[in-house]
């Protein structure tokens, strides 16, 4: 075959594969659209008047997780999902000092920031088929933490009702224009990819499964406004149980 006939194959080949590339590309984007258009004006309006069947505590404050477990015996039955909060120990006692049941809650320990929190935190709740999700989060987190609540969410249809519990003191987030900016922009973007992309996290443990025995011989410390010191004995084992 002569060069000449190479070449014209060689260019036949590359504009076959570019019109295949760009087919490819729009039928991804078809569908990306597609669902995204679906879970804004279609599920997300019915999932509006559906009952809390998911909560969702951010962490950032030891006073959300108690507010958690103190409302956890209201919604019988609802997957509780603590996205990166105290260390689990710390959350296991408080749910027990609550008398809140631990069987429907897991702890998710990848995120590390808000943006994180609805990263890691929503295909859980997915895997969970919640519908409308009460996003527990503190008043000097807003509107950063609703806004990413409301665009994460309500990408995938999924109806949010904010909760912010009475603080004690300032909690570990600062806000600022900027973050929020940066937030909210990221967030529009990773609404639109999150359609075809479902993130793992390889870090989520049943609230249930917290070996309190094992942490006590390691030895940890809980944020003080939780009123749990009493409770924590660095490397003593004890019984966990005994909580009065």
């Amino acid at each position: 075959m002569s060069r000449s006939k190479l070449d014209l194959t060689g260019r036949l080949n590359k504009r076959k594969w570019k019109k295949r590339f760009k087919l490819i590309f729009l039928l991804l984007m078809g569908l990306i659209l597609a669902s995204l258009t679906v879970n804004l004006l279609v599920r997300l309006p019915i999932n509006s008047n559906h009952t809390v069947d998911g909560i969702f505590v951010l962490g950032g404050s030891i006073r959300r997780e108690i507010y958690a477990a103190q409302i956890a015996s209201e919604y019988p039955e609802v997957p509780i999902i603590v996205s990166q909060g105290s260390k689990p120990p710390c959350i296991k006692l408080i749910f027990q000092r609550e008398h809140a049941r631990m069987d429907q809650v897991w702890i998710e320990q990848c995120a590390n920031s808000t943006f994180d929190n609805f990263f890691f935190g929503i295909p859980l709740l997915q895997k969970h088929g919640v519908h409308k999700v009460k996003v527990i989060t503190s008043q000097s987190h807003l509107p950063r933490a609703k806004w990413l609540a409301q665009i994460h969410l309500g990408a995938k249809g999924i109806a949010v009702e904010i909760d912010t519990p009475k603080e004690r003191g300032v909690p570990g987030n600062h806000e600022s224009d900027l973050k929020t900016f940066l937030d909210v922009t990221r967030s529009l973007m990773w609404a639109v990819a999150s359609q075809i992309v479902p993130p793992p996290c390889f870090k989520v443990t049943p609230l249930e499964a917290v070996n309190l025995a094992e942490w006590y011989d390691r030895g940890f410390s809980c944020e003080y406004q939780g009123g749990l010191s009493k409770f924590v004995q660095p490397n003593q084992s004890r019984n966990p149980h005994q909580l009065d």
